[in-house]
């Protein structure tokens, strides 16, 4: 997992910091949420906005992070995925991620299945 420092910092800071460093939420909120799961990438498991797109992959791209996964099945993931690709990420496999919730009949995060990114 790579740190990243404006994240670690905001985590402890208002809704101000937010605005003046124009950090993007849902970023933000995967970024948090990886921290919990453990996984190696970056993983959405909720919704991407259409207007984060844009942002998010600007920011990814100046912070060198070229990975990330999509595990959300949100109903219009197929125009996110067209969105990210007219920003030079695209599809590059399926993989498994851990998820942000436990298993009950195993008392582990669930596994479940993601879209793998990259930046080409």
């Amino acid at each position: 997992m790579k740190e990243i420092k404006i994240f670690e910092q905001a985590m402890h800071e208002d809704n101000e910091f937010f605005r003046t460093h124009r950090i993007n939420l849902t970023l933000f909120t995967a970024y948090r949420q990886q921290k919990y799961t453990e996984n190696k990438l970056i993983d959405f498991s909720e919704v991407i906005w259409e207007e984060d797109i844009e942002p998010i992959s600007d920011f990814l791209k100046a912070k060198g992070i070229t990975d990330f996964t999509i595990s959300s099945t949100f109903s219009s993931l197929i125009q996110t995925l067209a969105g990210f690709e007219k920003h030079g990420y695209r599809m590059n496999g399926l993989t498994e991620v851990n998820a942000n919730y436990t298993d009950f009949t195993t008392g582990k995060k669930k596994i479940v299945p993601a879209i793998r990114m990259k930046l080409n």
